[in-house]
This record gives C-alpha cells, structure tokens and sequence, in this order.
C-alpha cells in the first residue's frame, strides 16, 4: 500500500494506491486513518477495489461501523468507483444522502474527490 499526500487549500488529502484489498473490517478501516492522519491528512481517498465487497451489502453494517471511525476522528473521505453496477435501493439512497453531508463521498473519479475534499 502506498499513501500519496497532496495539499490542496490548506487541506492534507491522502489517496491510497494498492492493487490489494486494503480494508477488511474496521480495524484496517482504523489503521489507514491513523496512518494517514499522522502524515497530515484529514481527507482521504480510497478506491472501491480496495474495499471488501461486503461493505456496499448494507445488511452487514460494515459500511456503518467503518464511516462511524471517519467521523469519530473527523476524517472526511471518498470513495472512487462505479457505483452504478450495485442494485440495492438502499444502497443508492445510503449514497445519495451521503454525497449530500459531504462528510462521505461515493464519486467516479479521483479528480473528482480531490475537488471535492479540498473545499
């Protein structure tokens, strides 16, 4: 795994590359976080890919136990995909409402969440 820093507006944001899944559970959850907030960065960016599949299958509660880390510690984060391949209505309503806090992005692209966690 590699965390990539930029500084945008005065705003630490970190992307992590990895061809790897690199978040299982919350603990993994919490150790990029950690990682990443020592470095600096209060935003971060993750990829779908990197993200166990379970957590865009709300009935696990994964999701929920894993955002809850990033707003106890005040991180805001996106996450890059293609969300359009999932089916569940709840799933969309969960990112639709998400994507309006700001505090949790669902976006397509990495310029995307750049501009979006540099505001």
């Amino acid at each position: 795994m590699k965390i990539e820093l930029t500084n945008i507006n005065g705003k630490g944001i970190a992307e992590i590359i990895s061809d790897n899944m690199e978040v299982n559970n919350t603990e993994d959850a919490l150790d990029i976080l950690g990682n990443c907030s020592y470095q600096g960065a209060d935003n971060i960016i993750l990829h779908e890919k990197n993200i166990i599949p379970d957590f865009f299958d709300l009935k696990t509660r994964i999701a929920g136990e894993i955002l809850q880390k990033f707003s106890t510690y005040n991180v805001r984060l996106a996450i890059v995909g293609d969300f359009s391949k999932y089916t569940s209505q709840r799933l969309k309503d969960f990112i639709y409402e998400s994507n309006k806090g700001g505090r949790v992005n669902f976006v397509n692209t990495v310029a995307e969440a750049t501009e979006k966690l540099s505001r």
